[in-house]
Parts: structure tokens; C-alpha cells; sequence
């Protein structure tokens, strides 16, 4: 989908609407947000979408197209939230709110040169993190076949900070955030932040985002992964190992170092910093993209609205 297929497909807020409400009830019919029945729903008179549940309540419960979405009490035009959810997956490396705010509203300024309006950054910033929380997979099915992990760590590093915010203390890992991942050969892709690397919290995110029945999980050597329950066999990158050959496959990490390597400029190249507060919010958008590859189109933008 470009981006005159999108203006195309709409052209005003009612076709937006209409979309939005085909994805929220694709069986037609209206269900009550509270309830989720759909038995005493009426259409409020002279009020498109927008509804009255009488089973809820005898008064009627009154509620919208949006309500209980990310989009709800928004004052921004549902057609620029569209617009934003198109630019965020087709960005490779992501784009930052700042770019996102530019090309979508523009920008206006107050007497004091400050950017202000709808449009502003700190709300194109806000609809970001909206849109990425919606892309977290909620059917996420344990991966199998051959099964990549790794960790990696997320931050600067000492010698780029100004010299007053250095610490020589800080060495390797130190002053960064921990991110594992797993990565499916050809498959998909899982990543989380964690507070530790040891061997417990290693092996408990095998446990939970690796099947059973893998043939094969390709780590490092870093000791964590040593005592694991499935079929296991390391490349030792300390040694400058990294791809060998052995009787469960062939052993490397580098789909998952590729992944990485896209999250890291991605972060370096376009948001220059973020927080370990909100960096889950931009895995979720980097795995998302990464699964959805190729298939970047009219079902992948439909795909992150319905979670909306």
C-alpha cells in the first residue's frame, strides 16, 4: 500500500470510521464495550456511531465507535491517526515523532518559537507509543524448528557521553539496558527487556518463548545458557567461533544478529536515545515490522487497527 493508496482508500473521517467499525465488529453487528453483547444495542438517534446499551443499564449505557480503543476522546482526526500507523510500518529503522509530526501536520509555532497545536510533538509523541503498544502480539505461539537466542545490551557508550556524565567504572554491560531475544530460522521474532542475565532468567525466557519440541536452540557460550532442557549447542564467540557445523544443525545466532543490528541503528540512527521505560513500547514495533516483512500491506495495517 503507498501512500496515494492510502489517501485513496480515505479520503475523509466517515470512510475512516467506516473501516474502523468493519474491523472492530466484522459480523455487522454492534457490541456493547461493558458487556460485549450485542442483544439491546440501539443507534442514538441523529448521532452516527454512537450507541445505547440497554442491557448495561436501564438508562441505556451510551458509548462510541472509539470507546475502549486507544482512540478514545482523541481529538486527532482519525485519518492522521492512519496516516501515522502508515508511515511507523513503513519505516525500516522506525521514524521518530519529531519526523512523523512534520509530515503529517506540519508545524505551529507560539510566540515563543515553541511547536503547539494538534499537531504538536509531544501528541504525535503520545500516538507513537499508542500505536506500538498495539502492536504486541497477543496470540504469540512458542517458536519450534531451529531457535536462535541471544542477548544484547542497549545504550551509549562511555567514551560518546560528554565528559561530565562519564564513569570509568562503567565497563561492558554496565549503564545499559539487557534485551534477550529469540528468533525462529526464517521465522518469527521475540524480544523482551530484562533486569538480569543470569542463568535463571535466561532459561525461564527459553522456557516461556521456546517450544518443546525445537530442534534445535543456537546460543553463545555464555554460561546461562548451559543447563538448559532442550535440544542445545553453542557457537563460542570468545573464541571467534562463529558458525559450526554438528549433528542437531548448524549452530549460529546471526538472523538474531541482524535483528539486533536493525534495533541498534534504528535507535542510534533515529530516535538517538531512549528510555528503559519505554523501550519495550519500540520493541514491540521493531518485532512487529520484522514479522510482518514482506507483508507490509492493506492486512498488516488492518492487523495493527483491530488491536487498536
Amino acid at each position: 500500500m503507498t501512500v496515494n493508496e492510502l489517501l485513496q482508500r480515505f479520503p475523509d473521517e466517515d470512510a475512516c470510521k467506516a473501516h474502523l467499525k468493519a474491523l472492530r465488529w466484522p459480523d455487522g453487528k454492534v457490541h456493547c464495550p461493558r458487556c460485549n453483547l450485542s442483544l439491546k444495542v440501539y443507534q442514538r438517534k441523529n448521532q452516527a456511531y454512537r450507541w445505547l446499551c440497554k442491557h448495561c443499564d436501564k438508562n441505556g449505557y451510551g458509548f462510541s465507535l472509539t470507546t475502549g480503543t486507544i482512540f478514545e476522546d482523541t481529538k486527532i482526526p482519525l485519518r492522521a491517526w492512519f496516516q501515522v500507523l502508515f508511515l511507523m510500518l513503513n519505516a525500516k529503522k522506525g521514524m521518530s515523532a519529531l519526523q512523523i509530526q512534520r509530515t503529517v501536520f506540519g508545524q505551529k509555532f507560539d510566540l515563543d518559537g515553541k511547536v503547539v497545536g494538534k499537531g504538536s510533538y509531544e501528541t504525535t509523541w503520545y500516538m507513537c507509543h499508542r500505536l506500538r503498544a498495539a502492536m504486541r502480539d497477543e496470540n504469540f505461539r512458542r517458536l519450534t524448528g531451529v531457535v536462535e537466542v541471544d542477548e544484547t545490551f542497549i545504550g551509549g557508550l562511555e567514551r560518546n557521553k560528554h565528559k561530565s556524565k562519564r564513569n570509568p567504572a562503567n565497563r561492558g554491560a554496565t549503564g545499559k539496558v539487557a534485551v534477550i531475544g529469540a528468533i525462529a530460522r526464517k521465522g518469527n521474532v521475540v524480544c523482551k527487556v530484562i533486569e538480569k542475565t543470569n542463568a535463571s532468567t535466561l532459561q525461564g525466557f527459553v522456557n516461556e518463548m521456546v517450544s518443546e519440541d525445537v530442534s534445535l536452540v543456537a546460543t553463545d557460550d555464555a554460561s546461562g545458557y548451559s543447563h538448559m532442557d532442550r535440544p542445545h549447542d553453542t557457537v563460542k564467540h570468545t573464541e571467534g567461533e562463529y558458525v559450526k557445523e554438528s549433528v542437531l544443525g548448524t549452530v549460529h545466532t546471526q538472523n538474531l544478529d541482524s535483528f539486533w543490528s536493525l534495533l541498534k541503528r534504528g535507535v542510534v540512527g533515529t530516535f538517538h536515545k531512549v528510555s528503559k521505560d519505554y523501550l519495550p513500547l519500540y520493541l514491540n514495533e521493531f518485532s512487529f515490522r520484522h514479522n510482518q516483512r514482506g507483508e507490509l500491506n492493506v492486512s498488516t495495517f488492518d492487523r495493527v487497527l483491530g488491536a487498536c
